[in-house]
């Protein structure tokens, strides 16, 4: 990605297309009376005359603010046509004029290379296509986008329905934007379903309630050291507590159940812990040890987010077994969920 951005201009795709407003025309009964012939005549006209002066320098104003922004790599528009029609003209700007007669002089195999992928008479919009540095450490895909609204809308003074952003981009920006609202959401619904699971299985709320805790505190600490490492969350990283949950309950469950019935038997909890330690602990502690040493293989990966994936994710199941081993019993002793 490094070597496309610094290279070839860029790696993610986005387009801003300029809708320009439509003049009033007036009604003439007479142009119904037109034969075919003086259709294309005129068809030719409106094509030589729709680039007007205030046209033009809408493309370049909105060329040469997305071209300074750090965060954007080659830009392409009518704009940039233009410059090379002005070097070899002697560095002689063409006038408006100028440029409606060489559009309708041009062959059609030229105007479909190099002109019609940025404007359309016909639509009466121009296109502007421009490349991310998706390299770059501090790049935030979504305030770029908002900074582009909000700059073309009140520094440049276009209309919110003169311009429209598209491109892969917005597809992408979209779906990150979804994966962190789903994020939130999910580990919520996931603790409640969590907590709802062990109400069914142990019937007692505090125990419900001290289960629930070890998988919180894991799943949330892995995302508060990737926060304070400065890791942007995407497809790989964003998973990984949904990972940790889903293993950390399995080892509650295992130390609960276990603790439940050596309980019944000692009616003693410093006993029972030690029970417990020694038999399903030891097991908890062995297969999380594996756990982590299978995802850790990925570290070896040349592909940076896999790392990323391989790295936390073992980190968060250590985590987890050191929760269910520690805090879970510790909250076991202090509130003594089955009595005195």
């Amino acid at each position: 990605m490094k070597l496309i951005d610094e290279e070839l201009g860029g790696t993610t795709p986005l387009e801003v297309i300029l809708k320009f407003p439509e003049k009033e025309k007036e009604e003439n009964d007479e142009k119904d009376e037109f034969d075919d012939d003086w259709g294309d005549e005129s068809q030719q006209n409106d094509d030589k005359y729709w680039f007007t002066k205030d046209k033009i320098d809408t493309i370049t104003n909105v060329h040469n603010y997305l071209d300074g922004l750090p965060q954007i790599g080659k830009v392409l528009s009518f704009s940039s046509i233009i410059e090379v029609a002005t070097q070899l003209n002697n560095d002689k700007p063409l006038g408006t004029l100028e440029m409606g007669v060489l559009y309708t002089k041009i062959p059609n195999t030229i105007k479909t290379e190099i002109i019609d992928p940025y404007i359309s008479i016909k639509d009466n919009e121009a296109r502007i296509s421009l490349r991310i540095i998706d390299s770059q450490e501090n790049l935030r895909r979504n305030d770029l986008i908002n900074k582009i609204n909000y700059d073309l809308e009140n520094k440049l003074g276009l209309e919110k329905n003169q311009f429209k952003l598209a491109g892969i981009l917005i597809l992408f920006n979209n779906l990150l934007q979804s994966l962190f609202k789903s994020q939130i959401l999910t580990l919520g619904l996931v603790m409640i379903g969590i907590f709802a699971m062990f109400l069914v299985l142990f019937r007692n709320v505090k125990l419900s309630l001290i289960g629930v805790v070890p998988n919180f505190i894991a799943a949330f600490f892995i995302l508060g050291i990737i926060g304070m490492l400065g890791i942007p969350l995407d497809m790989m990283t964003i998973t990984i507590a949904a990972i940790t949950i889903g293993i950390a309950v399995d080892n509650s469950i295992h130390y609960i159940y276990r603790f439940k019935e050596e309980f019944n038997n000692v009616r003693n909890y410093e006993q029972t812990l030690k029970v417990c330690h020694s038999t399903v602990g030891a097991a908890i502690l062995n297969t999380s040890i594996t756990i982590v040493f299978g995802f850790s293989i990925l570290v070896l990966s040349k592909f940076i987010p896999t790392i990323y994936f391989g790295l936390f994710t073992g980190l968060a199941m250590l985590l987890a077994m050191i929760s269910v081993l520690t805090l879970l019993p510790s909250l076991i002793l202090m509130i003594k969920p089955f009595g005195k």
